[in-house]
């Protein structure tokens, strides 16, 4: 091994016991250990001091019960005998010397002192029985029994010099009660080893060691109680590891161990407060570790709040927009129906007006329809009229030509006849006939030129007629094709209509679309607040039954009437239990702040006393 190696350790730890936990958390060693300088002792072991290694299965057999219940009997025995001998000298004694004005007085004061100790030892076993045990319970029972041994031995002191014999018959007074304490004590153990059968037991030192080194033995001792070191053989261990770091240190820095380091330094500055070499060495990485996560933890709680702040940021803004959709929906909705409305009315009113409209010319085309067909019907009658009195003049005409043929051929009869009749006839006679049959002749042809006349005026009424009857068909024609657009106009119409009552109804759609979303988040809304509400109701209840726990331990303290100190590790006892009860996982920072004490190695030393006072039982 060189100057700068690590010393192997003195001893390895026993497979029993696990040295105490560091004021952080105990990492793991600085370096294995896997040789030993020296080994301890075999007389070092448990199985020496009575305490055995084997844990108990926890029932008894047969022989082990009938054992037990004859040991009971034995014990209230001696109870019993220690009883009569001490009730009567320290009645005695009180009434004689402690100024009790009767006997009976007196012997009422032995009865009470004796009744307390039984009580007081019947609920210590009981409370052990019921794995709580009250560890301070034993103190005050110790006291009366020794002032009960002190009466008993004063009862039987000498009035004048005190000779050899004095001595023994005092001492025998105090025989009796003292054995009574020490079976109530070995049967509290062992009533603690039966119901607490996983329960660490505590070595005790060696008388051989106490012989050899007293001094140093005391130290062991002490060190083992104020740290909770169980194991002898891991305390003999921790100092010789000690020990060797020492060694190990001088030789490295050649015999002067000012040179060495702070850090070097450590193992011997903390091992007054119940720290290893492996738990010293590693102090400086635990304290960067612990600063570092400090700063871990401060900017985790800095980004949780920076988050929390832009979440409440976000759910406002989300809030507003939120609410102005509502708003532009409530108006959109409006608009909507406003818009239908009117669009509504706009096409019944167009539709009303346009059927109106076509009603009207419908209604007129019809009337002068009527009127010209009846006018046209007239014209055709009055034509119809018109042919039958041309024709009629026609054949008037014809009648007159044929009896204007008639006359000429009379005439020419009679111009024949005159001509026979020659010389009868005078010639102004044959002019007159002839101007008269010239005149009849130019009146049949202006007859027939009349009639011809009324032949064509007939012709052209007809023509007329038709003419009238086909305008007539064109006119119903243009009447049905203008219903026909009015229709096709008011089918439009009722189109738009359509597709306005649709876009209401899917405006309709969205808006009952946004009633249900804005229902889904104001439940998940109601419901977050609620979870919200239950966890803040939780947290109280918690606060609530921690405040009445700790109210209660106050309350018990005041009654019992502890000392600061020991309130106070009872206080770092029920912040141990809080934190889940490790006392490892409770800070020391926060034993500080709470107490406020400055020293960590004070507040190390509340905790390490409130572990040992949790182990030993207390429940706030």
């Amino acid at each position: 091994m060189t100057i700068t190696d690590w010393p192997h350790a003195a001893a390895g730890p026993t497979p029993e016991t696990v040295p105490p936990a560091a004021v952080s958390g105990t990492p793991a060693p600085v370096s294995p250990t896997p040789d030993a300088v020296s080994r301890t002792p075999e007389f070092v072991s448990g199985t020496e001091s009575g305490t055995g290694t084997k844990k108990s299965s926890g029932r008894l057999t047969g022989t082990q019960k009938w054992a037990t219940g004859a040991i009971v009997i034995a014990a209230l025995t001696l109870a019993g005998i220690g009883l009569y001998l001490s009730f009567e000298h320290v009645a005695v004694f009180a009434h004689d010397k402690l100024r009790f004005a009767t006997l009976e007085k007196g012997q009422l004061f032995a009865v009470g002192v004796d009744v307390g100790i039984m009580v007081m030892i019947a609920v210590d076993l009981l409370m052990a029985w019921l794995k709580r045990p009250i560890s301070w319970i034993r103190y005050p029972v110790w006291l009366l029994t020794a002032a009960t041994v002190v009466l008993n031995a004063a009862s039987g002191a000498p009035s004048g010099a005190w000779e050899p014999m004095d001595y023994i018959a005092a001492g025998a007074h105090g025989v009796v009660p003292i054995l009574f304490i020490t079976v109530v004590e070995l049967g509290r153990n062992a009533i603690d080893r039966f119901v607490r059968p996983d329960q660490a037991e505590r070595d005790s030192i060696p008388l051989l060691r106490w012989v050899l080194a007293p001094i140093a033995t005391a130290r062991i001792f002490r060190r083992m109680r104020l740290w909770g070191v169980t194991s002898y053989p891991e305390m003999i261990r921790r100092d010789q590891e000690l020990i060797a770091y020492e060694q190990w240190l001088k030789r490295k820095h050649e015999g002067d161990i000012s040179e060495a380091s702070e850090d070097e330094l450590l193992p011997m500055r903390m091992a007054p407060y119940g720290y290893t070499v492996a738990q010293a060495l590693a102090m400086p990485d635990e304290q960067e570790q612990a600063a570092q996560e400090r700063a871990e933890e401060a900017e985790r709680r800095r980004l949780e709040a920076q988050t929390r702040s832009e979440v409440a940021k976000a759910e406002s803004e989300a809030e507003q927009l939120r609410a102005k959709g509502k708003v532009e929906l409530v108006q959109a909705e409006i608009d909507g129906q406003t818009g239908q409305a009117r669009a509504h009315a706009r096409a019944q009113v167009s539709a009303a007006e346009r059927a109106a409209e076509l009603e009207q010319k419908a209604l007129d085309s019809a009337v002068v329809a009527e009127a010209r067909a009846r006018e046209a019907e007239a014209e055709r009658q009055a034509a119809e009229q018109r042919k039958a009195t041309a024709a009629a003049d026609l054949a008037k005409a014809e009648l007159e030509r044929q009896a204007a043929e008639q006359r000429r051929a009379a005439a020419e009869a009679d111009k024949v006849a005159a001509a026979e009749a020659g010389a009868i006839e005078t010639e102004r006679i044959a002019q007159a006939r002839r101007a008269a049959a010239k005149a009849d002749l130019e009146a049949a042809e202006l007859e027939r030129q009349a009639a011809q006349k009324r032949k064509e005026a007939a012709e052209a009424d007809r023509v007329a007629a038709a003419e009238a009857q086909a305008i007539e068909t064109q006119a119903i024609a243009e009447a049905r094709k203008a219903a026909a657009e009015a229709d096709r106009r008011a089918a439009e119409t009722e189109k738009a209509a359509a597709e306005t009552r649709r876009a209401a109804a899917e405006t309709e759609r969205k808006k009952a679309e946004e009633n249900r979303l804005r229902e889904v988040a104001l439940a998940d809304a109601a419901r977050a607040q609620q979870a919200a509400a239950e966890a803040e109701r939780a947290a109280a209840e918690t606060r609530r039954a921690a405040a009445e726990i700790e109210r209660r331990a106050v309350e018990a303290e005041d009654a019992a009437k502890l000392k600061p100190r020991e309130r106070a590790v009872r206080k770092v006892a029920r912040m141990i239990l809080a934190a889940g009860g490790n006392a490892d996982q409770l800070p020391l920072t926060k034993i500080q702040h709470e107490l406020a004490v400055t020293s960590p190695g004070t507040a190390s030393e509340y905790r390490q006393e409130a572990a040992e006072l949790l182990a030993g039982g207390y429940r706030p």
